[in-house]
C-alpha cells in the first residue's frame, strides 16, 4: 500500500487481512529462502547446524528453546528473528496489547470498535515494537510477564471488577509479536507455572478475573543445558510444551571463531594505524578453543566466545600502548604482547576446584600450546638454519612489550628475514611486520626447544 490507512473502514477498504504471528513468520521465511537470501546475517558457523533446525522449527509453527551454554549467540539469533516479521502493521491506536482492528482482544479493543466502528482510529507499528524480552530473575514475578490490577486505575474510580482495572505485563503487551525469555530456568516455578496457558492455550488469565485474552505470538526462551536436562530447575510440564528444542555450539572451526572476532571486536584507536597478522588471530582463536577443551577448566559453565573478542581487543591495545609510547608510526601486535592475554582471561574462565591458585599457570600452558601449534602450521619445516647461527656465539635477543621494532630489528641484525615473512604473508618493507614474524620465529624456537628462553630474552 502506497499510503497507510488511518482508520478502520479505510483498512477494511484496502483488503488487508490479518494473519497469526507463526504464519506470517513462516511466509516470509518460505519468501526468503526463495529468494536465496541471507537469513541471519551476523551468525556465524551456524549454517549446517542450528539455522536449518530453526527454519524448521518456524515452518512448524513451534515455540522454540535454544539450549546452548554462554556466548554462543543465542541472543542475536533471538533479536534477527525480528526481519522475519511484516515491515509494518495496524493496530488500534491507543490499545496497550497490539490489538487487531479486525480482531480486538482487549476489552478497551472492543469497546473502541464497537463505538467509533469503520472511524476507528488505526496506527501501524514496525517490528521492533512488536518484539518483547526479559531476563528470567529469581525476583521476576507474574505482574511482570501477564499483568496485574493498577491501584492507580482503582484509585481514579474504576471497580475491580472492571477489566480496564488492570496493567498488561509484557507477554500480553507482545501480542502479535515475538516475546523472548532469556534463561528460562531461572524463573522460580510458580511463575513457570503462568506460561503454561501462553504456551499451550494461548491465552493468560489475571488474578481472578473472568476475562481470557488469546494471545498471538511466538516464544523462544533460551537455557543452559545443564540447569535444563539435569538440575530441575524447569517444571516438566513447561518443557513439554515447547515444539523444537535447538542445541546451539561454539565454534566448531578456528575460521569461524576467527570471523566472530573480526566481526564484533571494537575498533582499535583511530590515532593510531594498526594492522594484526593472521597469524597471532589464529593464536587467539586457538587459545579460545583449547581453553575449551582442557580438563582444568570447568567445561559447565562454558567458554564464551566473547573470550576470544575480549583478548583480540587486549592484543591490539597491548601493541597501539608499545606504538604510542615509542613513537612507532604504526602498531603491529607481536607474541611480547599475548601475556596480556592472561589477565583478559582469569575472570571469563572457571576453573575446576583442585586447580585453585595454579590459574596463571595453566593458562600461560595453555597459551604456550596454541602458540606451538600455529607455529607447526606456519613454519613447520622451515630451515632455521641462518637463524640458529646468530645465537652459536653468544647472542642474544631481549624483546617485550614495550620494546619498538626498530630495537627489535637492530639486534638480529644480519639475518634474512625474508624467507620467514614470506611464509607468513607478511610485507617486507614493514618494521612491524618483521619484528613481529621474528619474535614468533624465536618463539616456535624457544617452544620446541632449540632455543633458550629467560623471561623476554632468547639465547642459544
Amino acid at each position: 500500500m502506497t499510503q497507510r490507512p488511518a482508520t478502520l473502514g479505510r483498512l477494511l477498504e484496502s483488503g488487508w487481512t490479518d494473519r497469526t504471528v507463526k504464519e506470517e513468520l513462516r511466509a516470509n521465511l518460505v519468501a526468503r529462502m526463495r529468494s536465496n537470501e541471507d537469513l541471519f546475517p551476523g551468525i556465524v558457523g551456524y549454517d549446517e547446524t542450528v539455522i536449518p533446525a530453526l527454519e524448521r522449527a518456524i515452518l512448524a509453527g513451534h515455540d522454540i528453546i535454544l539450549l546452548g551454554e554462554r556466548g554462543q549467540g543465542k541472543t542475536r539469533l533471538i533479536r534477527r528473528l525480528i526481519e522475519l516479521l511484516d515491515d509494518e502493521i495496524p493496530v488500534i491506536d491507543g490499545s496497550e496489547v497490539n490489538d487487531s482492528p479486525l480482531s480486538p482482544i482487549s476489552a478497551f479493543g472492543r469497546a473502541r470498535v464497537a463505538e467509533l466502528g469503520d472511524d476507528t482510529p488505526i496506527r501501524w507499528i514496525g517490528r521492533d515494537e512488536r518484539f518483547g524480552e526479559k531476563l528470567a530473575t529469581p525476583d521476576t514475578a507474574v505482574a511482570d510477564l501477564i499483568g496485574d490490577v493498577d491501584p492507580i486505575r482503582v484509585a481514579e474510580g474504576r471497580y475491580l471488577s472492571d477489566e480496564l482495572v488492570i496493567h498488561y505485563g509484557l507477554v500480553p503487551r507482545t501480542h502479535r509479536g515475538i516475546f523472548s525469555i532469556n534463561e528460562l530456568p531461572d524463573l522460580p516455578p510458580r511463575i513457570q507455572v503462568s506460561l503454561l496457558n501462553v504456551l499451550e492455550e494461548r491465552d493468560v488469565q489475571v488474578r481472578g478475573f473472568r476475562i481470557r485474552l488469546p494471545v498471538d505470538l511466538l516464544l523462544v526462551a533460551t537455557a543452559n543445558p545443564e540447569d535444563y536436562t539435569n538440575r530441575g530447575r524447569i517444571i516438566t510440564p513447561l518443557k513439554d510444551r515447547f515444539g523444537s528444542e535447538i542445541r546451539t555450539h561454539y565454534p566448531d572451526d578456528r575460521s569461524h571463531e576467527i570471523d566472530i572476532m573480526r566481526q564484533e571486536a571494537a575498533a582499535p584507536v583511530a590515532e593510531v594505524p594498526v594492522s594484526v597478522p593472521q597469524f597471532l588471530e589464529d593464536v587467539v582463536a586457538e587459545f579460545s578453543q583449547q581453553v575449551r577443551s582442557s580438563g582444568q577448566v570447568n567445561q559447565r559453565s562454558g567458554v564464551s566466545v566473547r573470550l576470544s573478542i575480549a583478548n583480540l581487543e587486549t592484543l591490539i591495545a597491548s601493541a597501539v600502548r608499545r606504538a604510542v609510547r615509542t613513537g612507532e608510526s604504526e602498531a603491529v601486535p607481536r607474541i611480547s604482547d599475548l601475556p596480556s592475554l592472561i589477565q583478559s582471561t582469569l575472570g571469563r574462565v572457571e576453573f575446576e576446584g583442585f586447580e585453585e591458585g595454579r590459574e596463571e599457570e595453566i593458562l600461560r600452558r595453555i597459551l604456550g600450546q596454541a602458540v606451538l601449534e600455529v607455529f607447526r602450521e606456519y613454519l613447520m619445516g622451515f630451515d632455521f638454519t641462518a637463524l640458529l647461527d646468530h645465537f652459536d656465539g653468544g647472542a642474544e635477543v631481549v624483546s617485550g612489550d614495550l620494546v619498538s621494532a626498530a630495537a627489535l630489528l637492530a639486534q638480529a641484525d644480519g639475518i634474512d628475514l625474508a624467507p620467514i615473512l614470506l611464509r607468513l604473508g607478511l610485507r617486507g618493507e614493514a618494521p612491524g611486520d618483521a619484528a613481529t614474524a621474528l619474535e614468533f620465529a624465536l618463539e616456535g624456537l624457544h617452544l620446541t626447544r632449540r632455543l633458550n628462553k629467560t623471561g623476554a630474552r632468547y639465547g642459544g
